[in-house]
């Protein structure tokens, strides 16, 4: 079967298949637990806070579950077709609240939290939803003196607000999904303004009466001035902090809150620290620990056998996550013994939110599959953009390529070597003394020359820009910034200035629309010199990273308006790479596709672009980490994710750095990059044969590309990750739901690849050997350096390249291959997306057309047919086939129709 999807250039060619694709790597001791001994090194984590340090989440854990404070107002309560609103009252401190409720369209429930009458407005997050959701109509469908039920439309699902104390249900038929405040747990600390502090104090000592007595004493020492190492935080606007619990009955797996560098199942924090979110500069991280690091997501997915749901905390501030379950410390027979004896204990995890500043405002996603939950979050922050095809190729960078003479000579070297890769990068040494925007005038003296000999083999380059600039009276970037006055501003309201790569650095207010429209110009041909159509961005820093500020970033009572950097903390790296994006897109007159490169990212960061890792080490576990790692940030709607291929930190032995690249190879984004002071580690440096083992991983990435390519298609229309855990497609198998583990890993690329751990259901068929493996069982494949155990799903058609190129934009018109796996019913489906790799989607009447065409059909788990027909074009032809009896494989050899055409084969 074959149908088109039209538009202004591209085609969606429909070959009936569902790209299912199954990448399974043996767990081989060397390979994936092996520790790096030689040497030590670890993040100094007396640079960042613990919760004990951070005053609000301290005075806030000091809060134990018990009866909330707070009731419901019913006498309050507004109903019209699409909202409810009620009052909330504190009987310790009698102050209101007001609570919103609305139902969404797509099964999702918002809940809004805020001071009913706040002496000062709150901080409500921007530009992070794609708009205004949407809603549906609520219904009242009873309410007593002891509450209200509220119906929310399909699958009998209903809201149960109860009065005294408040609290919050979330119903299905006669299933709890959820309920919020049912720990009591529900903050809303005041703010308080400093002409009125001493009328302020009364209030929070009621609050602060809650605490723990242990911690009455010290409550009003960290609430007015807050100290770090050597530095304050006045807190201008006095304590403040927004908390609420989450209870999931049933529920025993929870997951997501990126960026940690931990297991992909979240652990409980009950003995330890809620996981921080808080964008930090995390110097050579940690491993297996809840600390915050570059980016912050804070959505959160629980799953069982039945349902996946969803939490959206749409909060910008610092925020702390803590997790506990009464199945927690359980032994598997510990389970079993309550099973046998009949224990009637649900099993059920408790999430408490707690943010220093803001309001709560937060999205109940409701699935139930996990790709409903996909879907209703790309419906609030969008999918992921569609990236230029060549971004989905290899990448060569590293800290720093000296010269033009340098990016020659290691172009060159990938040819010499016949190893392709897309884009070369250069770190900040290739500028003006770190002033972004330029070239060094000695080493880079003619970069469109340096450009234009790139584009010549159809390659392209991506250069750094940070977003500290340097304060210098002769730069342009520095002078036109603070004449408009576009620099974040500290407490006494002159430009705030901070210590970073070029020495003293101002800071652009990027929450500012016209901030960012001013950089977006920037990158205009005739303002960035030197820079050409295939020049590409990359934004390092941007948490943003301040070395001689607290927990190496921006001081909490510096200024954005009149907001303070509190409030917005989590979105400036969100801001950097949303302006960035746009100059991109300016810069083509509006047609091509953005590249660029985050370190730092919030919820909705997927819209402007990838992501990475950041500076992890040339460890064993690093590179295991790298996996859940950007398995958790694909849950959260951001795919396009990787690590630094090798290591950044440190130097790989032979053997981990070809591992590194046999992996990278089959993550998203694929980039090699290393520390200025490591050796050099392009990859001919470590002797033939490991060379030619880089080069066999390296070119097995290049002819999976239209699979690669129809997977982040499938993102950006859906939502739906790129690489994903097992349960996400066995949703009902609870072997999958630990497929991530400290001593197992399982990932899935699209429906299809997976490392090999455990048993898993359906058919495979080894990509190389086409050796099938029935499903059900565990599989221990026999790993040499030289293999790449991946295994293709049956019932799935793979789209390949096999004419492996320089670079991708040489292979873009060459001939696909579709490999084509049965099921045991003898069916198979998938799709092929074809465009042309750069422009902007939309909508046009006109349809694409390709002079790419079909040179073969591989067929595993067939049997040899009489004769082949193909029929296109009104006519039938009689192909010639090859068929393999010992591994049921059927070869047809240029069947020659073209990609984009309709055709029939008739096996008989």
């Amino acid at each position: 079967q074959a149908g088109r999807w039209l538009g202004s250039s591209q085609i969606l060619l429909k070959i009936s298949c569902l790209l299912d694709f199954l990448y399974r790597m043996a767990p081989v001791l060397l390979l994936w637990l092996a520790v790096c001994l030689s040497g030590t090194w670890a993040v100094d984590r007396g640079n960042f806070k613990t919760c004990d340090q951070s005053a609000f989440c301290k005075r806030q854990r000091a809060l134990k579950p018990g009866e909330s404070p707070y009731r419901a107002l019913l006498e309050t309560m507004e109903l019209t077709n699409t909202r409810l609103t009620l009052q909330l009252i504190n009987d310790n401190n009698k102050v209101r609240l007001l609570l919103e409720l609305y139902r969404l369209q797509g099964n999702i429930t918002r809940v809004k939290i805020n001071e009913l009458k706040p002496l000062k407005p709150r901080y409500e997050v921007p530009d992070v939803l794609i708009r205004e959701p949407p809603t549906e109509p609520l219904s009242l469908l009873s309410q007593d003196e002891n509450g209200v039920v509220l119906s929310l439309g399909a699958e009998s699902q209903r809201v149960i607000v109860s009065a005294r104390p408040f609290r919050l249900d979330i119903m299905e038929g006669r299933e709890v999904l959820m309920s919020l405040n049912s720990r009591g747990l529900l903050t809303q600390f005041l703010r308080c303004i400093s002409a009125s502090i001493s009328s302020c104090k009364s209030l929070l000592s009621l609050f602060a009466s809650q605490a723990a007595k242990e911690e009455e004493e010290k409550v009003e020492d960290v609430m007015w001035e807050e100290t770090f190492k050597s530095h304050s935080d006045s807190k201008p606007n006095g304590p403040s902090a927004v908390s609420l619990d989450f209870s999931l009955p049933g529920v025993e797996h929870v997951y997501g809150i990126p960026e940690h560098a931990d297991t992909l199942r979240l652990k409980t924090t009950d003995n330890g620290d809620p996981y921080r979110l808080y964008n930090l500069d995390v110097f050579q991280y940690e491993l297996y620990n809840p600390m915050a690091l570059y980016g912050a997501v804070p959505v959160m997915l629980a799953h069982n056998a039945q349902r996946t749901t969803g939490i959206f905390w749409l909060n910008a501030a610092e925020t702390w996550v803590d997790i506990s379950s009464n199945t927690a410390g359980k032994t598997v027979f510990g389970k079993m013994l309550d099973y046998v004896q009949g224990s009637s204990e649900t099993p059920q995890t408790d999430v408490r939110w707690i943010s220093e500043s803001g309001i709560i405002d937060v999205f109940i996603m409701l699935g139930p599959t996990p790709n409903d939950v996909f879907s209703q979050y790309a419906s609030l922050t969008g999918t992921q953009s569609f990236p230029p095809l060549a971004s989905l190729g290899y990448h060569q960078c590293r800290w720093n390529y000296n010269d033009q003479e340098d990016v020659q000579s290691v172009d060159a070297g990938f040819d010499e070597h016949d190893i392709p890769y897309d884009f070369i990068w250069l770190d900040i040494e290739h500028t003006d003394g770190k002033r972004y925007f330029t070239w060094d005038p000695h080493k880079f003296a003619t970069p469109k020359e340096m450009l234009q000999g790139l584009m010549d083999k159809k390659r392209k380059m991506v250069a750094i820009v940070d977003p500290h600039i340097k304060v210098d009276s002769n730069y342009k970037i520095h002078n036109e910034i603070r004449s408009r006055g576009f620099y974040i501003k500290n407490k006494d309201g002159g430009d705030y200035e901070g210590w970073c790569w070029p020495g003293s650095a101002g800071y652009p207010d990027f929450t500012r629309a016209d901030m960012r429209a001013w950089w977006a110009s920037m990158f205009a041909y005739d303002q960035y010199e030197g820079s050409m159509e295939n020049l590409y961005t990359w934004n390092d820093m941007n948490e943003p990273s301040v070395f001689n500020g607290p927990e190496v970033t921006m001081h909490k009572d510096a200024m954005h308006g009149a907001w303070e950097h509190r409030d917005v903390h989590n979105l400036y790296g969100f801001y950097v790479q949303m302006a960035t994006a746009e100059g991109l897109i300016q810069r083509s007159g509006g047609v091509e596709r953005p590249f660029v490169l985050t370190r730092a990212f919030f919820a909705g960061s997927q819209r402007f672009g990838a992501v990475w890792t950041g500076d992890n080490a040339a460890e064993w576990d690093h590179l295991k980490i790298s996996i859940p790692m950007c398995l958790s940030l694909g849950l959260v709607g951001i795919s396009f994710c990787g690590a630094d291929v090798g290591g950044f930190f440190k130097s790989p032995s032979t053997e981990l750095l070809v591992r590194w690249y046999q992996t990278g190879a089959y993550q998203p984004f694929f980039r090699a990059h290393a520390h200025l002071d490591t050796p050099r580690r392009e990859p001919w440096l470590f002797g033939p044969e490991n060379t030619a083992l880089i080069r066999e991983a390296v070119r097995q990435r290049y002819t999976f590309m239209p699979y690669w390519y129809q997977q982040f298609y499938l993102a950006h229309r859906t939502g739906q990750p790129v690489m994903r855990p097992l349960w996400v497609e066995y949703p009902q198998d609870p072997a999958t739901f630990d497929s991530v583990s400290v001593t197992c890993l399982q990932t899935l690329l699209g429906a299809v690849l997976t490392f090999v751990c455990v048993c898993v259901p359906q058919v495979w068929f080894d990509i190389h050997t086409f050796q099938k493996h029935n499903g059900a069982q565990n599989l221990y494949i026999p790993v040499t350096m030289s293999s790449i155990p991946v295994f293709q799903r049956g019932g799935s058609i793979i789209p390949r390249k096999m004419r492996v190129r320089r670079s991708s934009s040489c292979m873009e018109h060459d001939p696909y291959t579709l490999y084509v796996a049965l099921n045991p019913q003898r069916t198979a489906e998938g799709e092929l997306y074809i465009d042309d790799v750069i422009n902007i989607l939309s909508v046009s009447e006109n349809p694409f057309t390709t002079g790419s065409w079909i040179e073969r059909i591989v067929i595993l788990g067939a049997s040899k047919p009489s004769k082949v027909t193909l029929k296109a074009a009104g006519e039938c032809y009689t192909l010639q086939f090859e068929f393999d009896a010992s591994m049921s494989v059927l070869t047809l050899r240029k069947p020659g129709m073209n990609s984009g055409a309709d055709w029939t084969v008739t096996l008989q």
